[in-house]
């Protein structure tokens, strides 16, 4: 998707800004109440995206292979934000800083294709999934989800699952049953 956009030397300039970071599985990417310093896009791996809850951590997103992930709510106005970014399996990133994010901005007006094409994106698919939220059954929801990335059970752990799909684990666990013996 976002990777795939890179073509040309305008790109390139861009792309040579972007750092290569890595995480291990359960590494904290944004903590809770910090700025968000870095637009990503994730190489490898996976990472689930929280907010706190008044129990426990609600996930909010989760993010793949060619896919932008950062808390662009802190990323736009440098402002904490009570959102995190964790690593569900060992990652690989592609990292570029807000400042020389900008700074590529100004200097060739060409550099905001690519991380506005990564937002629209990413609009597109929260604003899919919030319609989906409200107005598919909790059933619906999981087989959507299976139909959009089969291989999640295998990749993300079914408590995180639950929370995505606005769902306990025990009800989770009995529809994953039932999916399972159609």
């Amino acid at each position: 998707m976002i990777i795939d956009t890179v073509n040309g030397e305008e790109d390139e300039c861009l792309w040579s800004k972007f750092v290569t970071r890595r995480f291990s599985k359960w590494e904290i990417i944004k903590h809770y109440d910090r700025i968000e310093r870095y637009l990503n896009v994730i190489v490898k791996g996976a990472v689930g995206t929280f907010a706190r809850g008044p129990k426990e951590d609600i996930c909010i997103n989760l993010t793949f292979e060619n896919e932008t992930v950062t808390d662009y709510l802190s990323v736009l106005q440098q402002k904490p934000t009570p959102i995190k970014t964790v690593a569900l399996e060992d990652c690989e990133v592609l990292s570029i800083s807000h400042n020389e994010l900008y700074k590529a901005y100004e200097s060739n007006p060409y550099n905001l294709y690519i991380p506005k094409t990564g937002v629209e994106i990413m609009y597109i698919k929260k604003y899919t999934e919030q319609i989906d939220c409200l107005t598919l059954s909790p059933e619906q929801r999981y087989e959507r989800l299976m139909e959009l990335r089969p291989h999640i059970l295998e990749r993300v752990p079914f408590k995180i699952i639950a929370s995505y799909l606005k769902l306990t684990p025990q009800s989770f666990s009995r529809m994953k049953r039932r999916y399972e013996m159609k």
